[in-house]
């Protein structure tokens, strides 16, 4: 069985992808940051409130996969997206393949960018 896991949506993920993976996940705690009342708030902001939670960050921000901002080990895990365009459908085709082809154990305190062609896992130390 999956791992419980909890996961923070950022503001540019589309909400109804947090419906979504609850189906795909029922035992993940799936927070969008307009259900927490982050929207708006700076990326340090969103990283305390995950790291509080013990929350891994879903995100398109490419500043989350700065490893010099947010180092490996440092935190509980982030899913950079890079897919084109960020609507709810690519959203949604990308998270099937990282449900599909990686371990929800391989997830936590990893650094996971997905993009068309790949999903790079990096772990910390």
């Amino acid at each position: 069985m999956p791992e419980a896991l909890t996961v923070l949506l950022d503001q540019n993920v589309p909400r109804a992808v947090a419906p979504w993976i609850r189906t795909r996940r029922p035992q993940w705690t799936v927070f969008h940051t307009v259900d927490v009342d982050l929207s708006g708030q700076l990326d340090e902001t969103l990283f305390a409130w995950a790291q509080r939670q013990n929350a891994m960050i879903i995100t398109f921000d490419e500043d989350f996969a700065d490893q010099r901002a947010f180092p490996l080990g440092s935190h509980s895990g982030i899913i950079r997206l890079r897919v084109w365009p960020t609507t709810i459908e690519e959203t949604q085709l990308a998270l099937e393949r990282l449900l599909t082809e990686v371990p929800d154990e391989e997830l936590a305190r990893a650094l996971v960018i997905i993009d068309r062609e790949a999903i790079r896992v990096r772990r910390g130390p």
